[in-house]
Order: C-alpha cells, then sequence, then structure tokens
C-alpha cells in the first residue's frame, strides 16, 4: 500500500469514518471511535499493521474505525535500535517515550488493551523488568507475550510486583514441550501461578494445532484477556482470509456476544504472506466487516 509521509503523519491523522484528513491541532476534540459491536469489542493487534510506522499505524486505526489497540513491541524498539539488538533498546528506551505514545492514542481516540513484550529466554532479570516498566509508563495493567513454558514463573514474579496481568500467548508449533499451542501447554504453564497470569488465546494458531478454541473458550474465559482473531486451517495449516480456513471465528464472536464476556477481539492480520501486494489497511477493513456481520447476524 502506499505510505503516509513520515512528514505528513506528524500533521495528520486518517479520519476514521470518511477517510478525510484531520489537522493535529484538532485531535484533542476527536471523539473517541466505538467499534464495540453487540456488546464485542473489536480491535486489531498492532501487529496487523506492522508495515507502517508508529503514526501511520494509529492514523490506519481510525481509517479502519478501530477503536482498540493491543500494542506490539515493533513499533516502540525501530526508532531505537538496528539490527537484532533489541535488548539494548529494552535497555535504554526513556520511560517518557512511551507516556508519549500514550497520549497519541488517546489524542486519537483509540483505547489500549495490552502492551505486547516478548519474554525471550536469553533475557536477564532486569529486561523482564523492564516490560513492566514500560507497560506501567502506558499507564495500562496488561500484557500479552510470546514466551517458553519454563519463563512463566520468572515472569509471574514480576507480575505480581507491579500488578500487571499478562497473557501467554500460543502458537501452533505442538511438536515443542516448551511452547504454548495446545490445552494441556495452558494447563502445565499457568500451574501454580498467580491470578496474574492469564491467557491470550489465538483462535488461528490454536485452530492449526487441532485445538477447539470454541470449548477452550467456554471454559477458560475467566483467565482471558485478549484474542487474536486470525483464520488458518487445521494440521498447521496457512492463514486464510477470515471465512476461508476452519477457524470458528464466528462463533467464538457470538459467544463472546451472547454471554456477555467483555474480552477484547483483535483482528491479527497475517494471510498476507500468503497474498503478497495486498493493501494492509483494506484488508483490515475487511477482516472488520466480517467481524461486524457475524456479530450483528
Amino acid at each position: 500500500m502506499g505510505l503516509i509521509s513520515r512528514r505528513n503523519a506528524g500533521r495528520l491523522l486518517l479520519a476514521g469514518c470518511a477517510g478525510a484528513l484531520v489537522p493535529a491541532r484538532e485531535l484533542l476534540s476527536v471523539t473517541k471511535i466505538n467499534s464495540v459491536v453487540r456488546g464485542v469489542q473489536i480491535g486489531a493487534q498492532a501487529y496487523s499493521f506492522r508495515d507502517l510506522p508508529m503514526d501511520e499505524m494509529i492514523a490506519a486505526f481510525r481509517a479502519v474505525g478501530l477503536g482498540e489497540c493491543e500494542l506490539t513491541e515493533i513499533h516502540f524498539s525501530k526508532p531505537y535500535t538496528h539490527g537484532p539488538d533489541v535488548n539494548q533498546w529494552r535497555l535504554d528506551a526513556p520511560m517518557s517515550f512511551f507516556k508519549e505514545a500514550r497520549k497519541k492514542f488517546d489524542d486519537a481516540g483509540i483505547s489500549l488493551s495490552a502492551n505486547g513484550y516478548i519474554f525471550r529466554p536469553e533475557l536477564t532479570n532486569e529486561m523482564i523488568e523492564r516490560g513492566f516498566l514500560m507497560t506501567q509508563a502506558l499507564g495500562l495493567d496488561c500484557m500479552t507475550t510470546s514466551t517458553k513454558i519454563h519463563m512463566v514463573p520468572r515472569i509471574d514474579k514480576y507480575a505480581q510486583k507491579y500488578k500487571i496481568m499478562v497473557g501467554y500467548h500460543n502458537h501452533d508449533v505442538t511438536s515443542d514441550p516448551e511452547e504454548l499451542s495446545t490445552a494441556e501447554s495452558f494447563e502445565r504453564a499457568l500451574k501454580g501461578t498467580s491470578p496474574y497470569a492469564r491467557i491470550n488465546l489465538d483462535i488461528g494458531h490454536f485452530t492449526a494445532a487441532n485445538q477447539d478454541p470454541v470449548a477452550f473458550l467456554r471454559e477458560h474465559h475467566a483467565r482471558i484477556v485478549t484474542l487474536h482473531i486470525k483464520d488458518r486451517k487445521k494440521d498447521h495449516g496457512k492463514d486464510y482470509p477470515f471465512g476461508q480456513g476452519d477457524t470458528p471465528i464466528v462463533e467464538v464472536l457470538r459467544l463472546l456476544r451472547d454471554n456477555h464476556w467483555k474480552i477484547p477481539a483483535n483482528i491479527e492480520y497475517e494471510y498476507n504472506k500468503y497474498y503478497p501486494g495486498l493493501d494492509t489497511v483494506a484488508e483490515v477493513k475487511k477482516c472488520y466487516a466480517y467481524c461486524r456481520k457475524a456479530l450483528e447476524s
């Protein structure tokens, strides 16, 4: 897709409903975007807009009409690091940067639900704690992460210290006993943990791992902080546009609606890996329209 220039991104944001450009001086009067459909909060993982820098990512949320965002580390680390040394950025990034970022979302009328931070096994305790400090600076009480099962007790100590929930994210790598991928692996990971240890259920990956996201949601909804909504085939199948895979997106969304479970359902747009050349904003709009139709039917 064509990118907004960095110069314009600092001055302009896309208006969500009409697609018009809004001068930054008017942002203080921007109405909060409402993307709650039949009681279900539809938002997006910011990773869906990984091809855009932060200001343009925020503009994209407005263009699609999504009022809730689950952050991803990539939009923070890029200005501070070159190459793979993201760990040094974690130690050096000033907390003022995250406070300023929160203000950008507030001014754009977009709520934040969680801060994504990857707890890799090689992280020192200082680097683990920095993730909580960043989340605190963002004014949030929830994080989401991809990590290994043996890391959960280390992370949980800091979750208790800072009183910040951590939603552990699953993939479909069932061959690795250290990966969160199945209902059984979630049970092992969370056994003996504090109430701050939660679940960030990716229903697409769960389906690809031949698991049942509907049954899991019914049983564990009280511990789930966010859902990632994507469509994949079973048996480790690839990502598809919504409605073309095996993931029960409609059933999951209606389960949230009918039971009044206040769990954000965050679109995670990834199928462009298999369909190159797609316009990110246009495709996320299609994902949102699919979710709306499922909930309004």
